[in-house]
């Protein structure tokens, strides 16, 4: 059998092949390798010092073959000719190039496919990374032989004659080039008939440290912070609050498994700043008045609820505060509204106010101009002296429902409403929430009638009006109260303590800090809540403050009129909801450091649930009081700036003596 280009076949790729013939042809090779003279080198060049009996022996082995082995063998008489250039390279052709390639492309895909099967890789590595001096391209004389002649090994090759005499001629390159082309025939034949040559895996030599999977860089913190020195808002609102991610965040990116370090998140921030990328389609498809429950893209779905609060809690700051009809406003409102304790303040503040100061507008400029930038006023309504302001963060004010109000007037002859109840109610998301503000009767011993003030109140608050009911079936109509998700009453309550006034000043001074247990065993409030005769289904946190009534205004001591009015805890807030669980209060405490009235401002703290909703109710659509909002923050700036040129003049002024 022969060659395709007349040279013999390799001495080990074919089997048929007789002894006599392995013998001269291994004596010619050891002739051949005298011969030659390897020049050892990084580019692996050979050099012939007599090509001359290169080619003769050469000849010799043609002629020495088995008859019917020369029947069918073609040679040419090859005439030595010296060659012209001393080095040869052997370079790779067109066809083997692209099989390397193939090569290595099959192997990267065998590996991912069938990561458990692991084969060799010294044999992988030799098999696909032949030295250009030892690559055997020899087509198989026999179909037994194609299997063996593409398994040779490279010293089997490296002895063979036919391939160290491969320097002698310019047909010699011409034929090499050839052989290549049939060399990578067989091998792609080789790879296409089921082989897997491929590396095998390569594993660290050490474990891989581990992803820190905080996104939250130095710049992405809450805006609403208080203070400076403020510590990092995940760790702080996880032990106290349990809300530990930032309504800035996008939950679509973590559900995604992406995790960015401080450094991504800087360069995502320059693409898409902080808010989330909208996409294109969304902006076309979403219509903002109709959708439902869990619909993607939906204003009131739970993706955009996510988006804001992935724990789905909102922080809601109530208080109340009988301003006592006085004119003159605390100097400073923040220890009252941004309390120390907690850190970081509230998504919405709802303030009611029982016997305002005259100008209710100036009372809600400093309200705004004491929370800042960061929130706007939703809504405000009064009865009379009765006022309710509720302010929201700004970026929430577009997942608010129309916001609807009504009021109750307990006293039936009474030009001046200074007794009464103002309810305003919304939507959130999709949860309805009811602010009670009221001024119940007072008098020590008029318990029966603030009772009757609290029926009044509930049966004669009509609402809501246009505002769908979220749970329409657990509603009663002689209840207002059980139509709302979550319902926070707030006010002067004016209930007192059933105990004469020395009694109550000398648990006061034995317990100067907050251990008033046994005071509110003399609550009538609380006496009454037990019997369940008021505020049914509602609850109350547990108060740890002194009494909030009665005090000397701009003095810390109680009444010391000829009245001796003895202290209670008149100002209250209570809270109910459909849902069990639904409301954590978080803090209850008064503020004693405004003193412009007879009574304490009291306030609560509150973890609020909320829950997805739909786009098929009336939205307020953004509205929120624009010019409070500009004058409140003209004012702050203002205050900012005068409290600046103090400090400087003050160190201008200041004179240092030299005695």
């Amino acid at each position: 059998m022969s060659t395709p280009n007349g040279f013999p076949q390799h001495s080990r790729a074919c089997p048929s092949r007789s002894a006599e013939g392995g013998a001269v042809q291994d004596l010619h090779a050891k002739k051949a390798g005298k011969a030659a003279k390897k020049d050892a080198g990084d580019d692996g060049v050979l050099t012939f010092e007599n090509p001359t009996s290169v080619d003769a022996s050469l000849n010799e082995s043609v002629k020495l073959l088995p008859d019917e082995t020369k029947i069918n063998l073609k040679t040419k008489s090859l005439t030595p000719r010296p060659p012209r250039k001393p080095r040869l390279e052997r370079a790779a052709s067109l066809d083997e190039k692209s099989w390397r390639r193939w090569r290595r492309f099959k192997t990267s895909q065998e590996s991912l496919t069938d990561p458990n099967e692991t084969s060799s890789s010294n044999g992988s590595l030799q098999e696909a990374t032949l030295s250009p001096l030892t690559r055997g391209r020899a087509s198989p004389c026999h179909p037994c032989c194609q299997q063996n002649s593409s398994h040779s090994s490279p010293d089997t090759l490296e002895a063979s004659p036919t391939w160290k005499s491969k320097g002698g001629s310019s047909d010699l390159g011409k034929r090499a080039s050839e052989f290549s082309s049939a060399f990578g025939g067989i091998l792609r034949g080789k790879a296409f008939a089921g082989g897997k040559p491929r590396l095998a895996q390569i594993m660290p030599a050490r474990p891989l440290p581990p992803l820190e999977f905080n996104v939250a860089s130095h710049t992405l913190r809450t805006a609403n912070r208080i203070d400076s020195d403020f510590v990092d808002y995940r760790h702080s609102s996880q032990h106290k609050f349990g809300r530990v991610s930032s309504s800035l965040s996008d939950s679509r990116l973590h559900g995604n498994g992406m995790v960015y370090d401080n450094c991504s998140t800087e360069s995502m921030k320059s693409t898409f700043s902080l808010l989330a990328p909208i996409r294109s389609k969304d902006v076309r498809s979403r219509s903002y008045l109709e959708g439902s429950l869990l619909a993607s893209g939906a204003l009131l779905g739970a993706e955009e609820l996510s988006r804001y609060f992935p724990d789905r809690n909102v922080g809601l700051f109530v208080a109340t505060w009988n301003m006592q009809g006085q004119k003159e406003l605390p100097v400073n409102l923040d220890d009252f509204l941004l309390p120390a304790d907690p850190d970081y303040a509230q998504d919405m503040y709802v303030i009611g106010v029982q016997e305002g100061c005259p100008d209710r507008r100036e009372w809600e400029i400093r309200l705004q101009e004491t929370l800042g930038p960061h929130y706007v006023m939703l809504y405000s309504a009064a009865h009379g002296v009765l006022y309710m302001s509720i302010f929201i963060r700004r970026d929430l004010i577009w997942f608010c429902s129309e916001v609807e109000y009504a009021t109750v007037t307990t006293r039936i002859v009474s030009h001046i409403k200074t007794k009464g109840a103002l309810g305003i109610c919304f939507t959130f998301f999709g949860t309805s929430f009811l602010f009670i503000t009221s001024h119940f009767t007072s008098g020590d011993s008029k318990v029966n009638e603030r009772k009757l003030d609290y029926s009044k109140t509930i049966q004669a608050l009509t609402l809501p009006k246009n505002v769908p009911d979220t749970n329409p079936y657990r509603s009663s109509s002689s209840d207002v109260t059980t139509r709302f998700d979550e319902v926070f009453w707030f006010g002067d309550f004016n209930f007192r303590l059933n105990q004469d006034r020395e009694t109550v000043d000398s648990i006061l001074n034995q317990n100067p800090e907050t251990d008033v247990s046994k005071l509110l065993a003399y609550d009538q409030l609380t006496s009454e809540m037990s019997r369940g005769s008021i505020f049914k289904g509602f609850q109350e946190a547990d108060i740890h403050f002194r009494p909030s009534y009665k005090f000397d205004i701009g003095k810390d001591s109680y009444d010391t009129t000829s009245k001796q009015r003895t202290p209670s805890y008149t100002d209250r807030v209570v809270y109910r909801s459909r849902y069990r669980d639904d409301i954590h209060a978080v803090k209850y405490s008064s503020c004693p450091v405004i003193k412009t009235s007879d009574h304490r401002p009291v306030f609560a703290l509150f973890r609020v649930k909320v829950r997805p909703g739909r786009d098929n109710i009336p939205l307020a659509a953004g509205q929120f009081d624009r010019e409070l909002y500009l004058i409140g923050i003209k004012r702050r700036i203002t205050r900012e700036l005068q409290k600046r040129q103090e400090q400087k003049d003050q160190k201008s002024s200041s004179i240092c003596s030299i005695s």
